[in-house]
């Protein structure tokens, strides 16, 4: 845990007692704060009371006396509306942050010089942030994984020097982080989403382009339009700026050609990383996700054979176009995390031909945008709510049949597929959520492992989740 000393002897008030809220209470307690903190769920109070945290109803007590107010991620700060507790310590000047501020202000004050690379997008930074870290892992460094991605930050350990944090933010984390420093910033993509919280998208694309205004070296995905005019703005700043794109060469930057990732530099180019045979990183997006981490590494000072061995043993993310198992050709991939068509497409364009397992608690738009992708899908098997709305979409165009469950659909997947001869996927990628027939989307996919594991003659690539068959 990183406790919050330079909150010592301060009133803080604190509203969110979910996860990351608690965890920060904790932090705030353990580094001498005088804290009140509250939530609009009963229950997370109790939980909070039962483990020591000081509770109190913020709307009685005295704003005049605070601080600062601490906010949880997932409370509104501006849109629809400001929460109440906003509203209250605004009209007494309380400054309103979140946990990545607290943890930019404690490197600030114990090793402001310790490596921070912090990583926001719309799409791709839970793939580019694991990647990161494992290749900064790997290397034998002294590497701590958090933020909107596993741990809370404030359960790290504390910065120190030679420590290197990797740090995910998501757009709600950098709207209560106004110092936000990082060492190397990343800003993958912008593409509508959150809209609810942010009002328009040009104020969600206002908010991520914090997060790379205040680096040391700020690494910008320059394939959507917002983001190409926030790497011009940020380096003409002063801010020195390493342009990424997976579709088109760049004069100067990193960019994807075929499988390669090429760094250009005054005209002149090299290859930095061939990401071929690479399955964990195969589709131009993870090109793309690549040629972030890449720029990152580089700019903390790991050496670039440093970075090409840690690409080659990059496992992947669990649950996103996660190779799980082999049998023959056939690769056995889960992508459970694609709850929506969108999510789906970077899986379904990575691979050539694949019997695709797709359904559940159907979303909004069903999967007709995918019909370009449709070609390379041999056969679908459907399960769950979705299924014959799927197969009405799919019509003629692909072969499918409604096997209405996982496991059934894992089994007649790796059957059809045995009969091909050259290599195929059999792939989970839903387009749907999972809350029909599982809990979540991690409970379907570590039941797509156990079904696979259940298989004659396939040799797994990842641990065999307990209960997931």
């Amino acid at each position: 845990m990183i406790p919050a000393t330079t909150f010592k002897g301060k009133r803080v008030a604190l509203f969110g007692l979910g996860g990351s809220g608690l965890a920060t209470a904790k932090s705030l307690v353990a580094g001498g704060a005088d804290v009140a903190c509250w939530d609009d769920n009963p229950d997370s109070v109790a939980k909070a009371k039962a483990e020591g945290i000081p509770t109190e109803n913020l709307r009685g007590i005295d704003w005049k006396a605070v601080s600062t107010l601490v906010l949880s991620p997932g409370v509104p700060l501006t849109h629809p509306k400001p929460h109440w507790s906003v509203d209250l310590a605004r009209a007494e000047g309380v400054e309103v942050i979140g946990d990545v501020e607290i943890f930019v202000r404690e490197r600030r004050a114990h090793a402001p010089d310790c490596p921070f690379i912090a990583i926001t997008g719309t799409n791709g930074k839970s793939t580019t942030t694991a990647l990161i870290a494992h290749i900064i892992q790997s290397s034998g460094r002294d590497t701590q994984l958090g933020g909107n991605i596993g741990r809370a930050v404030l359960t790290l350990d504390p910065p120190k020097a030679g420590r290197f944090f990797v740090v995910e933010c998501s757009s709600y984390q950098i709207d209560l982080a106004p110092t936000l420093n990082p060492t190397a910033g990343i800003l993958l993509n912008v593409t509508p989403d959150h809209l609810d919280r942010h009002g328009t998208i040009q104020h969600y694309a206002d908010i991520k382009e914090r997060l790379v205004a205040g680096s040391g070296t700020a690494i910008v995905g320059v394939d959507d339009s917002y983001s190409e005019r926030i790497a011009d703005r940020v380096e003409r700043a002063g801010t020195r700026v390493v342009r990424i794109s997976k579709r088109q060469p760049l004069a100067d930057g990193l960019y994807n050609e075929g499988h390669r990732i090429i760094e250009a530099h005054g005209g002149a180019t090299a290859v930095i990383a061939d990401l071929n045979g690479i399955q964990t990183l195969r589709g131009a997006h993870n090109a793309q996700n690549a040629a972030a981490a890449i720029a990152a590494c580089l700019a903390v000072g790991v050496s670039p054979d440093e970075v090409r061995a840690g690409l080659k043993s990059f496992a992947g993310l669990k649950h996103r176009m996660q190779p799980v198992g082999q049998r023959g050709r056939v690769v056995f991939v889960n992508d459970s995390k694609a709850t929506n068509a969108e999510a789906a497409a970077p899986a379904l364009s990575s691979y050539d031909r694949i019997y695709w397992i797709a359904g559940g608690l159907p979303k909004e738009g069903g999967i007709s945008s995918l019909s370009p992708l449709f070609p390379r899908i041999a056969k679908a098997y459907l399960i769950g709510e979705a299924a014959s709305a799927f197969a009405s979409t799919l019509g003629n165009a692909v072969p499918y049949e409604i096997s209405g469950t996982l496991e059934k659909a894992v089994a007649h997947a790796a059957a059809d597929a045995a009969m091909e001869n050259n290599p195929v996927a059999v792939m989970l990628s839903p387009a749907c959520a999972s809350f029909d027939q599982y809990k979540n989307f991690e409970v379907r996919g570590d039941a797509f492992v156990g079904h696979v594991a259940a298989l004659d003659g396939v040799t797994m690539l990842v641990d065999v989740p307990k209960g997931g068959n």
